[in-house]
């Protein structure tokens, strides 16, 4: 039986052995990795530069951008330079700051979204009172909060893990997955599985609740006002509804992939649906909310285009 001592690296066996298709997947990474630092640096740019966007609702939007470069910094990097390894390995402490980073990110993304729906909820249910409840100190403050909410979690999470002793070492992924690396180890205790449950539950399922209450009551507000204010909640509001949804069927797709056998699903299959939140969230941030939303995308137009 091998203990931890032994074991120094982990190999990321949902790789395989491409040929020289590697060179035009590592292209087509390489090039969507770098359209999504270009999208959001670009919308962080403009949201700094324009005072007229330095609002709470385009500040958490920036943090949201932000988070979406850390994110998709998260997995490429590591992503690109596997696609050309022979052995695909990762060693212990890069595999778990890796995870450190990703389950941090998508920590920060689900109450990003969340904050972002409950100021859409004073902005529409209580828009006398927005001004004073939603002030720039009070989003700044929302924000780091959110950062150390989502690093202290997954630390606490992850300490569960540096004690473990593991008697395999092939991760079936792309990239190091906290419930795999888990199932490595030669024993798991209760504390494990409850850790890892527990981060589950407040990574997705509180923020998900906040953000369900709160277009509960936007959705209860909106039935009663007039039609003009209606179509404006919905041309806000949407954007995150459609990232709040495809977060959700990201996470289902991820634990259906770590946690069930899919050994029928074909290989290819399963490491598409594995990095689905990862490649496609990252992107649609930006053109969902950035680009769509009138002042941001006005504001685009003028400091890239209409300059002199």
């Amino acid at each position: 039986m091998q203990n931890l001592t032994e074991i120094v690296y982990f190999v990321l066996g949902a790789y395989g052995d491409i040929g020289h298709l590697k060179y035009l997947y590592f292209s087509i990474m390489l090039l969507w990795y770098l359209s999504i630092c270009v999208a959001n640096t670009v919308l962080i740019v403009v949201i700094y530069v324009d005072r007229r966007l330095h609002e709470p609702m385009y500040i958490l939007l920036c943090n949201l951008f932000v988070n979406e470069i850390s994110g998709s910094t998260s997995l490429y990097p590591l992503m690109l330079s596997q696609m050309l390894s022979v052995t695909h390995e990762v060693t212990l402490p890069w595999c778990f700051l890796q995870m450190c980073y990703i389950y941090t990110s998508a920590s920060v993304e689900f109450c990003s979204l969340a904050a972002m729906a409950y100021d859409r909820y004073v902005s529409i249910c209580y828009p006398l009172h927005y001004n004073v409840i939603m002030n720039t100190g009070r989003v700044a403050l929302i924000i780091l909060l959110i950062w150390i909410y989502s690093f202290v979690n997954f630390i606490f999470s992850l300490s569960f893990i540096f004690s473990l002793k593991f008697c395999g070492n092939v991760i079936e992924k792309v990239f190091c997955d906290h419930h795999l690396v888990m199932k490595l180890a030669c024993s798991v205790s209760i504390l494990n599985n409850i850790s890892d449950l527990l981060f589950a539950f407040v990574t997705v399922v509180l923020p998900f609740s906040l953000v369900s209450f709160s277009y509960i009551k936007i959705l209860a507000v909106c039935l009663n006002t007039s039609k003009e204010n209606k179509q404006k909640a919905i041309t806000t509001c949407t954007p995150q509804i459609v990232s709040v949804s495809n977060m959700f069927v990201g996470c289902i797709f991820h634990f259906i992939e770590s946690r069930l056998d899919v050994a029928y699903v074909p290989a290819k299959v399963r490491v598409i649906l594995s990095v689905y939140l990862l490649i496609c969230q990252p992107m649609i941030t930006p053109f969902m909310y950035g680009f769509n939303f009138p002042k941001i995308r006005q504001s685009c137009k003028r400091y890239l285009f209409d300059r002199k």
